[in-house]
């Protein structure tokens, strides 16, 4: 019960990666707050977290778009009349955005453009700027941003990557600013089994389980076991590291 009597809480939690972490959470002893702008999914969510739950654990649902900074006070509050506290904040939204086709850069929408960087870096923004004032006055929390091993750079996914590269230096920064009191952590992703599989295709999906070394698709638990570590004290002495959860699969150009 590596999260005893800590309160997490997962955005993006009604989706495969999100909702694998907040089942691992409340496996491990936590209660979970989760959130994500489909409400009718995050409903499907509570009823496979709660048999999980330990004895005096809860989890509270509150529907809301981490995009929106009103929609995160909205949440916030909301989990507030539950708990008087977030140890430890999740960063799961994120994404392509419009689609996931690969499109040279030349031709990528400005819209697709703007969109990609807000729906993979304003969440985040948001979040840790409300939440971590409460974490550096107890002097213990941890933070864990999701990117991507396109990172690094990735031809037909200029957007995608230069964002997700945005997420890995964020975390860098954060982790110099809230230390020595917060834990701020990145995992970066390869071919996970989600609903990214739908957007960029099957025969990709298979290219990449090609290209990793243990040559199989990685799964939402694999990403969960990552936070689980990133969220706890086995974790006390490594922060501003962003961690490849990718079969070996290593983010480069």
């Amino acid at each position: 019960m590596r999260l005893a009597n800590k309160v997490a809480l997962v955005t993006g939690a009604a989706g495969p990666m999100g909702l694998g972490v907040a089942k691992r959470f409340a496996e491990e002893g936590a209660s979970v707050i989760i959130t994500d702008v489909s409400g009718r999914r995050l409903e499907a969510a509570v009823e496979e977290i709660t048999p999980l739950l330990a004895p005096g654990a809860k989890v509270h649902a509150h529907r809301a778009s981490v995009l929106v900074e009103a929609e995160v006070d909205e949440l916030l509050a909301s989990s507030r009349e539950h708990f008087d506290r977030v140890d430890v904040l999740i960063n799961v939204v994120g994404g392509l955005f419009i689609d996931a086709k690969y499109t040279p850069v030349l031709e990528v929408s400005e819209e697709r453009w703007d969109g990609c960087f807000r729906v993979n870096l304003k969440g985040i923004f948001y979040l840790v700027r409300k939440l971590a004032p409460g974490m550096l006055a107890r002097k213990w929390g941890k933070i864990v941003n999701v990117s991507s091993v396109e990172y690094a750079g990735a031809a037909g996914h200029a957007d995608y990557g230069a964002a997700k590269a945005g997420v890995t230096s964020l975390t860098r920064s954060l982790a110099e600013e809230l230390a020595p009191h917060i834990n701020v952590n990145c995992i970066a992703p390869g071919i996970i089994r989600t609903t990214a599989i739908r957007d960029v295709g099957e025969d990709v999906a298979r290219e990449f389980e090609q290209k990793n070394l243990m040559k199989r698709m990685g799964e939402p638990l694999d990403i969960a076991n990552a936070a689980l570590f990133f969220s706890n004290d086995e974790s006390s002495y490594v922060t501003g590291v962003t961690l490849p959860v990718s079969g070996g699969l290593w983010p480069a150009l």
